[in-house]
């Protein structure tokens, strides 16, 4: 058995309903205006990023919570963006077929926020 990373996503209301259409099983491909994917390290983070950010934008945001075998993420390093626990991966839009190919188990929605 591989050992697997824990990672967090914020999501809002368009990109849960695809992740919903994928059985839970994968990320949507980014649009052309998104180069990078952007899970982060940890549930409060993806908290706020949900509550404040997400909410305000369409009126929900959700928090998932997903592992990925860590042979597969040890080639992204942790960014720090802000405050010690603003801590995220910057993956690539091109390598998210890779990583929903690593996705172990199911992407689950572990908190929801509405305006």
């Amino acid at each position: 058995m591989s050992e697997t990373t824990v990672l967090f996503r914020p999501a809002g209301p368009e990109e849960i309903a695809l992740v919903a259409a994928s059985g839970y099983q994968a990320w949507p491909p980014r649009l052309p205006e998104q180069p990078f994917f952007y899970p982060v390290t940890n549930e409060a983070y993806a908290i706020e990023i949900a509550s404040d950010w997400n909410v305000q934008a369409s009126g929900y945001g959700c928090v998932t919570r997903f592992a990925v075998n860590t042979a597969f993420m040890a080639k992204y390093p942790i960014q720090k963006v802000g405050g010690s626990h603003h801590t995220e991966w910057w993956i690539p839009a091109e390598d998210l077929s890779a990583l929903n190919q690593n996705i172990v188990g199911k992407i689950e929605v572990i908190h929801e926020f509405k305006a």
